[in-house]
């Protein structure tokens, strides 16, 4: 055991800013000097698709920030560029430190990274502490009657919401005395990554962005969400994900807030959160399979075009090819929008969700494991408290419901801006005459769909006969 005068190591990791954070709290209440670091963990950058990665660029910059909070304090960030299950063990013998404090992580790979730190750590006579931070309730603090984890969302909800308390959702503070940091911090150049569209796009990393964002949706959305939330050429949504994903703003704050405001349908997606978080840390084989094992005995088919042609936003329906090519361009999609292009990856093009998961990994700037695994396994049926398998989403009616007017439709597939509204949900159903003349001829200026989605469902309803159950 560490003596009580020696200091003790923060270690950053997905929650990049110095207020309401329960390890650097706890560890400035000790009373001891305090270092906080940060590894650029080539672990997980070389496993990247690009180097201009805007997820790098946006944590890069929102290091910069935690730094410059930091020494505002007295401390600062020790960054390091490595193995994160390496440089960690070693700073702390380099800083005579016995205790690192970190936040708990839930993703297998994470825990198993943090288990390989702490055995390091206990072999030099320290250890880790981590905390709970990034969710309100985690592990077996809810459980049912049985004791058994949640499966099913609402008695979830609802356990969470009987449940939680004040003391739940207060912030961390505490004030203690930091140790300061020395050098300088790397260039996102000297990382091997390359300036993206960040700035283009109007998303300002850090705290000073999360702040921006939350300002202005609870001033003025907040309680408007669950009528605004469905429609993505609506500014309805808090776009705050990619902050909730990195922590440059605490989940406490924004529970605190949706109570307080009575903003129901924005508390229940928080809860939503947890309820992932839960599901990936009890039952961690849904990284690789289906949350229920009866649905891996699905056979996907194997269509190369056909998940380009999806990638590339050229399926011919406008609302699917629409919302691929603003996350192409942007790494963020509207949530109404990840169910329908996730159901008709699986349930009209008929591949394997796991495909569709792997791209969103690879773009979305606000990816998160849990979440990502929960919706697309939500979309194809196979998740804990997913759709009914037979349901099966027609990608035209979702267009004419969530887009009506199509204007997202023509902010994102410019060459159908001229279609008139009764024919921009389905512009294959023009008549020739009328493509020649507004310069949209299908199958030349934008594709056929790809699929018949009435054919292609009754394909689904056969393949997923397996999973029936004996009536």
């Amino acid at each position: 055991m560490p003596a009580p005068e020696q200091a003790v190591l923060v270690w950053f990791r997905r929650d990049l800013r110095d207020q309401d954070h329960a390890a650097l709290a706890t560890a400035l209440a000790s009373g001891r000097p305090v270092h906080c670091a940060f590894v650029f963990d080539t672990d997980i950058l070389d496993a990247l698709p690009t180097r201009a990665d805007r997820r790098v660029e946006f944590i890069h910059a929102s290091v910069l920030q935690l730094d410059a909070a930091l020494r505002s304090r007295g401390g600062g960030l020790i960054v390091r560029h490595g193995r994160a299950v390496d440089e960690i063990p070693r700073l702390a013998g380099e800083l005579g430190v016995g205790e690192v404090y970190a936040n708990r992580d839930y993703e297998p790979a994470a825990q198993a990274r943090d288990a390989a730190v702490d055995r390091q750590l206990a072999a030099a006579g320290g250890r880790l502490q981590l905390f709970k931070d990034q969710v309100i309730f985690e592990r077996d603090e809810l459980l049912t009657g049985a004791g058994r984890p949640y499966t099913v969302f609402t008695p979830y909800k609802n356990a969470w919401l009987k449940r939680l308390s004040a003391a739940d959702h207060a912030p961390f503070t505490a004030q203690g005395c930091f140790a300061p940091a020395s050098g300088n911090l790397p260039t996102l150049a000297e990382l091997g990554f390359a300036p993206t569209n960040l700035g283009e796009l109007g998303i300002v990393p850090g705290m000073v962005g999360a702040r921006q964002l939350w300002d202005e949706f609870r001033a003025g959305r907040i309680r408007r969400y669950g009528a605004l939330r469905d429609f993505p050429a609506v500014k309805g949504v808090s776009y705050l994900s990619v902050h909730l994903r990195f922590g440059t703003i605490s989940i406490r704050e924004l529970v605190s807030a949706a109570l307080a405001e009575q903003a129901d349908s924005w508390l229940s997606e928080l809860i939503w959160r947890d309820f992932y978080f839960m599901i990936l840390d009890r039952f961690p084989h849904v990284v690789e399979r289906a949350f229920k094992p009866e649905y891996d005995a699905i056979r996907w088919d194997d269509w190369p075009a056909g998940l380009l042609a999806w990638q590339q936003g050229q399926t011919g329906y406008p609302l699917v090819d629409a919302a691929m090519r603003q996350l192409n361009h942007s790494g963020w999609m509207h949530n109404r929008l990840r169910m329908v292009v996730a159901s008709f990856l699986c349930k009209d093009l008929g591949l394997d969700w796991r495909l569709g998961e792997r791209y969103f990994a690879d773009w979305l700037n606000d990816f998160d494991l849990s979440a990502n695994n929960g919706g697309w396994q939500w979309a194809a049926s196979s998740g804990c408290d997913a759709q009914p398998w037979f349901r099966i989403f027609n990608p035209v009616t979702q267009s004419e419901k969530f887009d009506p007017e199509g204007k997202f439709i023509r902010r994102y597939v410019p060459e159908l801006a001229r279609v008139p509204d009764k024919y921009i949900h389905a512009p294959w159903t023009m008549g020739r005459l009328e493509q020649e003349v507004l310069g949209v001829v299908i199958g030349r200026d934008y594709p056929g769909p790809i699929v018949d989605h009435a054919a292609a469902r009754d394909k689904t309803l056969a393949r997923y006969a397996v999973v029936k159950k004996p009536v």
